[in-house]
């Protein structure tokens, strides 16, 4: 079942990375890698602000498909994480069908953007349509 037609470019948006939001999923994570939350452990590594966790910018994936398939679910990703989004990055998601799609699915190729145009992710994802639920 193909249901984005091929070529088409679907795109997700985060316009800032709350730096609140990271120091919460930090210790809801259990994280205590300081990079996340403190400023001059973040300079330490070069970074020029606190940076986002790695599940937290791969979880953006995820709100593509949500918003552009609803009736679907990701049945299998791979990411290959590439570069650090910083707190107050804006972070554009890009996906687009694969040629290498399994009966019953579609796969996408995607990749995550910094608003300065930085490919930080990149990912394959398979989508399948969410089992009836029965009532």
């Amino acid at each position: 079942m193909t249901f984005t037609p091929p070529g088409e470019v679907l795109t997700w948006q985060l316009p800032e990375v709350d730096p609140e939001k990271m120091k919460v999923l930090a210790l809801l994570l259990a994280d205590p890698n300081p990079i996340h939350f403190d400023p001059e452990a973040a300079a330490g590594i070069g970074a020029a602000r606190v940076v986002n966790q790695g599940p937290s910018t791969m979880a953006t994936v995820y709100n593509l498909f949500e918003q552009t398939h609803p009736d679907h679910r990701v049945a299998r990703v791979s990411f290959r994480l590439l570069g650090n989004v910083l707190a107050g990055d804006a972070v554009t998601v890009s996906a687009v069908p694969s040629d290498q799609a399994e009966p019953d699915a579609t796969t996408f190729d995607v990749t995550v953007r910094t608003g300065e145009g930085t490919t930080v992710i990149t990912a394959r994802a398979e989508l399948v349509r969410r089992s009836e639920v029965a009532s």
